[in-house]
């Protein structure tokens, strides 16, 4: 839906800009999507073009937006258009526009299918790995230096910034970050770290060249020129060294997997695919 007038609160920070008057014009959203509040969505439901109603909402308690938290209002909601999807006809045509230069179905359900396949073994690696790693942080209790999570926090502070800028948010847009926001996720890093840096010294767990190597290339192949994508890699020291680290890790996983029972279980496509 299109709305020509949605009150200030109401809307996330990927809006349309409010003007002074408290109201923005051609702003989308979609139904269902849960970007809107419910009590908004539920007086937009079933709205046609051209179509204005009025009605009150009532912010909850801890609505993020604080000056208007708890607070009762009345909106005024006008819908200049309603869409839906359709879905395509699955034709050559269709084909060409995923890619496949001659339109060969057959040709675009191969690669779809592969396409699938590998981002369901990349959803069942992380989801292993991110099991394997809590298990060894639950059984290493640790002391950790507050100046290393200190620094960690300060790093993820850092990111998050230049996350929002490569966002479109401009240095004077972006709200204060406060290090103390990001503790928790800087002391399980730091603890992954040192676990990991300690099993890799004990266990001789430092990865092969090679090792490195098929990870890259693994990747790469997520992209239309993969051979490029592997000399960009190794062109590129800092993003070279960051594989290296996803193959300490991945090798870690694999001697703590070695060393648990491990059983498998199925998991619904859908919700693999959500998590």
């Amino acid at each position: 839906m299109r709305i020509d007038d949605v009150a200030d609160g109401l809307i996330g920070d990927d809006a349309a800009s409010l003007g002074d008057d408290g109201k923005a014009a051609g702003f989308a959203f979609v139904l269902g999507e849960g970007r809107m509040l419910p009590e908004f969505e539920t007086a937009a439901r079933g709205m046609g073009a051209g179509e204005t109603k009025t009605f009150e909402l009532k912010f909850p308690d801890d609505y993020h937006g604080k000056e208007v938290a708890g607070k009762q209002a009345s909106f005024t909601l006008k819908i200049a258009k309603v869409e839906e999807p359709r879905l395509p006809a699955l034709d050559a045509e269709f084909a060409k526009a995923l890619g496949v230069a001659d339109g060969d179905l057959a040709k675009m359900r191969s690669e779809v299918r592969s396409n699938i396949e590998r981002e369901v073994a990349k959803r069942v690696e992380a989801r292993i790995k991110a099991q394997a790693l809590q298990a060894l942080l639950d059984a290493t209790p640790l002391e950790l230096p507050k100046s290393l999570v200190g620094m960690e926090a300060q790093q993820l502070v850092e990111r998050a910034t230049a996350d929002l800028q490569a966002r479109g948010m401009k240095p004077g847009q972006i709200p204060a970050l406060s290090p103390a926001a990001f503790e928790d996720t800087a002391k399980r890093r730091v603890a992954l770290g040192l676990v990991i840096g300690e099993l890799a010294r004990a266990e001789s767990l430092q990865p092969k060249p090679a090792e490195v190597r098929a990870l890259v290339e693994q990747e790469a192949q997520t992209y239309e020129s993969p051979a490029e994508v592997v000399k960009w890699f190794y062109m590129q020291p800092q993003r070279l060294s960051e594989m290296e680290g996803v193959a300490l890790e991945a090798n870690v996983v694999k001697w703590a997997l070695s060393k648990a029972k491990v059983v498998d279980k199925p998991v619904p496509f859908d919700e693999l695919m959500k998590s």
